[in-house]
């Protein structure tokens, strides 16, 4: 199968490359970016061949892509994409609207392509454990849950993440969307009301800041439990690893408590700072199983591209309540 990723504005790209590479079922093309030095950098370090244009690169003729540039760009790319008949895998947020996440829905639906969402959550093993245990009706009635997804302010990563424009907005749009698709996914059922407040109380000493470093949402779905979600960029740069993903679930027969990112072992050293050191499952490699199969055999993904779309209508409420001092209801 022949799979391209276009730009590496994103982070995650560099972990998609990995496995792509890795992969003997993969005719890993290369990538386009239009960051000549980046490009550049990209190509030597994973010895592969960069585009500097897109239409050499559809011209290596993929079925299949991996959008990782700037979130107000996927729109853009996915266009380009279903242009060229390719089945797409799109990072997180999948749009930095609703508007253009519904576009980008509608038009892998007509033209009967597939569009799946960034979200490595599902795959997560101790998210899917926490799932199972949640069908079988381990815990009964789930009252509330306590969540967070925190991690490093990102620019020292790539500088667009604190561009308002291109980002969509800060640690809100950033990390909210994770914890709110896995709980959609576990309790299959929508999110009905938002309550959110943000503030740039964390790095506020960094006058080029313009967006929100920290956030707090609550949320509440039609028939289900109440949720908080801490979604800050509040690990300091010194942190051991770039941040994590918790939730706590109460329930009517226990509590249970999931660590995303437990697995880890602490690694000291006279050459530089702690670090822990990741050992669990590869949730992007299992991601991409199921994208490529998904493509292969034409079974349903484990997300798709509504998912995407629900998840930035969540985070648009989330912006109006921030805004209003109101919750705000999704229809």
């Amino acid at each position: 199968m022949r799979i391209g990723i276009l730009s590496f504005a994103h982070i995650h790209a560099e972990s998609y490359a990995d496995i792509l590479k890795s992969r003997e079922d993969v005719d890993f093309i290369g990538f386009f970016d239009d960051d000549l030095e980046r490009g550049k950098e990209i190509s030597r370090k994973f010895q592969i061949p960069f585009f500097e244009e897109l239409e050499a690169f559809y011209a290596q003729k993929p079925e299949a892509v991996i959008i990782c540039s700037e979130n107000a760009r996927h729109k853009y790319f996915a266009e380009s994409a279903a242009g060229a008949a390719c089945s797409v895998l799109c990072e997180k947020p999948l749009a930095t609207s609703v508007e253009d996440a519904r576009f980008m829905v509608d038009l892998f639906n007509e033209k009967k392509l597939l569009l799946m969402t960034a979200f490595p959550m599902r795959y997560s093993i101790p998210v899917v454990e926490a799932k199972k245990l949640m069908d079988s009706g381990g815990l009964g009635q789930v009252y509330c849950v306590n969540s967070c997804n925190q991690g490093k302010l990102p620019r020292n990563l790539r500088s667009w993440f604190v561009d308002k424009e291109l980002a969509g907005g800060g640690a809100v749009s950033d990390h909210l969307v994770h914890l709110t698709d896995i709980f959609r996914w576990i309790f299959k059922k929508e999110v009905h009301e938002i309550f959110a407040r943000s503030n740039r109380n964390l790095h506020a000493d960094d006058p080029d800041l313009e967006v929100e470093t920290a956030g707090l949402v609550m949320i509440s779905f039609k028939d289900g439990p109440f949720i908080s979600i801490d979604c800050s960029w509040s690990r300091p740069q010194g942190y051991p690893i770039w941040g994590g993903l918790r939730f706590e679930l109460i329930g009517e027969k226990g509590n249970l408590n999931v660590d995303a990112f437990k697995q880890t072992m602490q690694l000291y050293s006279e050459k530089s700072q702690p670090e822990w050191l990741y050992w669990g499952s590869n949730a992007d490699s299992m991601m991409i199983d199921d994208f490529i199969l998904s493509h292969s055999t034409g079974k349903t993904p484990r997300v798709s591209g509504e998912d995407g779309l629900k998840a930035v209508e969540v985070v648009q409420a989330a912006y109006r309540s921030i805004e209003s001092g109101q919750a705000e209801l999704i229809i």
